[in-house]
């Protein structure tokens, strides 16, 4: 069933599944000491504008955790927002395997201010108190929000004013930069961003994210850190493959501009429905939109979607790379019947 349940539904890129078979001949040396591994690393080079580390492991949750680890002690903690991915859906796996306590700061459609942050900053050097040490930002948020170049550049400039590392939860990093249009130099190097977890798999790979540490010290143990946890892909040529198909071309940028597009339409279609209320500003490939209770299963039949809120009815309707018109039109078709028929 084709629907607006999320990007991860979607299959792989045609561009990226063609590069991972093309991958797939002869033998190669493992462990990321592949020629595909060498060539992807200097692609990311150019995309920040300077030398950064960059590790592949399994998926996201891996890729924020281990980052975190990377930048922490056990004593310390990572402020973050009430929201987060890192907080709401990764089972604990920050407290379990890097070991830290998470801070819950409150947001405003998924983004945390200086404000909060700084409210946040208290006890410092205190025995008895966790000693906050991340921040961590997803961007775009979890609600489709993203974060502007001058905000994230304010938040950098007072983390590290106050000895605190930036990290950015990435899973559709790409979507930011093209909707913010600007680029991945001027929205993470030149702002400040010490690490980073960049998504490969909500973004048409097959599964794979980057761990990117633009503040290079911090990589300094970091290739035993993912062996530990478990995330040294054997065989890195085909991950390595499919991230440099992926910055080949701008194939990124054509990806995100997609489906950027296809939710800005979902949102148009929908918004006129007057039992559909559109909850979120519309800065990614996501629609959050409050429906009628008694609309969900009906709707669900034919095109998936998530109830993002049981108490409001609050839905995410996910656009990705291969949203077609129809898909969108026959959706907006099926929503318009319901309206109809409950007048």
């Amino acid at each position: 069933m084709r629907g607006f349940g999320s990007d991860n539904h979607s299959g792989i890129h045609p561009h990226i599944l063609s590069a991972i078979q093309e991958a797939n001949l002869e033998h190669a040396p493992s462990y990321g000491t592949d020629s595909w591994t060498t060539a992807v690393e200097r692609d990311f080079n150019h995309l920040f504008g300077q030398p950064v580390e960059v590790y592949f492991v399994y998926n996201g949750t891996a890729a924020n955790t281990a980052a975190i680890r990377a930048c922490t002690k056990p004593w310390q903690s990572v402020l973050c927002s009430d929201v987060a991915h890192l907080l709401v859906d990764e089972c604990g796996a920050p407290e379990f395997l890097a070991g830290v306590k998470l801070v819950s700061l409150p947001s405003q459609h998924g983004k945390i201010n200086l404000t909060a942050l700084k409210d946040a900053l208290i006890r410092k050097g205190d025995q008895h108190f966790s000693q906050a040490r991340v921040v961590s930002l997803t961007q775009p948020t979890e609600l489709g929000t993203c974060y502007t170049v001058p905000e994230l550049r304010d938040i950098c400039e007072w983390a590290h004013s106050n000895g605190l590392l930036v990290h950015i939860d990435g899973a559709r990093i790409a979507n930011a930069v093209v909707s913010q249009q600007t680029s991945f130099q001027k929205m993470f190097s030149e702002t400040g961003v010490d690490v980073l977890s960049f998504g490969g798999t909500k973004n048409g790979l097959p599964f794979g994210e980057a761990v990117v540490f633009l503040n290079r010290t911090l990589a300094e143990d970091f290739r035993y850190l993912r062996k530990q946890m478990g995330q040294l892909p054997s065989k890195t040529r085909f991950l390595s493959a499919a991230f440099a198909a992926y910055l080949k071309n701008d194939l990124w940028r054509n990806i995100a501009e997609h489906s950027l597009a296809q939710a800005q339409i979902l949102a148009k279609h929908v918004q006129v429905i007057p039992q559909v209320r559109v909850t979120r500003p519309v800065q990614s490939n996501v629609v959050f939109a409050e429906i009628p209770p008694s609309w969900v299963k009906p709707l669900r039949e034919h095109y998936f979607f998530y109830v993002w809120d049981e108490k409001t009815f609050e839905c995410r309707w996910m656009t990705s790379f291969d949203t077609a018109p129809e898909d969108i039109a026959g959706f907006a078709k099926a929503l318009s019947s319901l309206s109809l028929n409950s007048n």
